[in-house]
């Protein structure tokens, strides 16, 4: 078989969508994966994929300064891409976008290697503009997002399938509660958002009154468990999460955003929004918003009382849950793994 090389990292949003794709990939290529020593390799630890690990360096928002040596460190991260994709004989390349990815595609196009990629906010970041410019062809999520680039076909995003396969029943006995009140689950993406997780934990008692609550809170959660409220840093089973979840609040980015479309979770959004964004989760919620399947809470809004009073909209808006249960969500999965198997 012949083996691809997949790369993406930086964040959560880069890799997920590798774990969607993972179980059919297998059946038709040997993969590898090539990242940092970041989240991407944390995420793909139980994957049975081989890793290898390169160094790569983000551009810093704002800063001219902290940016001067970008480029000769960029060289370092395309020389070690180039011994990473000689090692492991690599065919063919997948990108899910992000800084790490960009020296990975570079140095694929050197030595002449096919590259594909996806892009799944409504408005690619720099590197994935970059990464357009040198692939085969550009996936993404958004159908709108396919006129901005070069290449780009509207796919869908790849939704991890399993994830339909959760079971209420086991998530209701895992968390300890007995069914009687609908489940809150709050995540604030990858690494937990403190200013999410304070929001929550000051409405906390007032939740309580009402809802079974779960935070997925990575390393932000101050309020230990008690009765009817869970705090995770991590959960490794998200489909028994989401199955047992009656609303859900949490960061808008695009993988976490199209997972809910597609459990038809109601949800409350309250998009990351300050000099670390360069606005693709406003960009994301405001989009699915405008059409009726999201309620949006803005960061600098966000307090216990905003966060209470936008859940309780949430829980009596009727219309947004049937547009919910009307809406039919394109699935990425087959197109992109019909284009990399005709690459072969």
């Amino acid at each position: 078989m012949k083996t691809i090389a997949l790369t993406g990292g930086g964040s959560a949003g880069h890799v997920v969508p590798h774990l969607a794709l993972l179980p059919e990939l297998k059946k038709y290529f040997s993969p590898v994966y090539i990242g940092t020593e970041g989240i991407e390799k944390k995420l793909l630890a139980g994957s049975g994929i081989p890793f290898y690990t390169i160094t790569a360096h983000k551009l810093v928002r704002g800063s001219v300064l902290k940016n001067l040596t970008l480029p000769f460190r960029l060289i370092r991260s395309v020389r070690e891409a180039e011994r990473a994709l000689e090692e492991c004989g690599a065919e063919l390349i997948f990108s899910k976008g992000g800084y790490v990815a960009l020296p990975v595609v570079l140095a694929a196009r050197r030595k002449k290697l096919p590259v594909f990629s996806h892009e799944s906010d409504f408005s690619p970041g720099l590197a994935n503009r970059i990464i357009s410019r040198r692939s085969t062809a550009v996936f993404t999520s958004f159908p709108e997002t396919a006129s901005m680039l070069k290449n780009g076909i509207y796919s869908g995003p790849p939704v991890r399938r399993e994830l339909y396969r959760g079971s209420r029943e086991a998530g209701l006995k895992k968390y300890r509660f007995d069914g009687k009140k609908p489940v809150l689950l709050s995540f604030g993406g990858g690494s937990g958002s403190a200013a999410l997780c304070a929001a929550l934990e000051g409405a906390l008692p007032r939740l309580l009154a009402r809802f079974d609550v779960i935070n997925i809170a990575g390393k932000n959660a101050k309020v230990p468990a008690k009765e009817g409220y869970v705090p995770l840093e991590f959960e490794q089973n998200m489909a028994d999460a989401y199955a047992c979840a009656d609303y859900v609040i949490s960061r808008a980015g695009s993988n976490t955003v199209f997972e809910l479309l597609a459990l038809k979770k109601p949800a409350l959004l309250v998009p990351l929004e300050n000099k670390r964004s360069r606005g693709d989760q406003a960009e994301n919620a405001a989009y699915f918003s405008e059409r009726g399947l999201c309620r949006v809470l803005h960061e600098k809004e966000l307090s216990p009382d905003t966060l209470l009073s936008e859940l309780e909209k949430l829980v009596q808006d009727e219309s947004l849950k049937s547009a919910l249960a009307r809406r039919r969500m394109r699935d990425g999965n087959d197109a992109i793994l019909a284009a990399l198997l005709a690459a072969r």
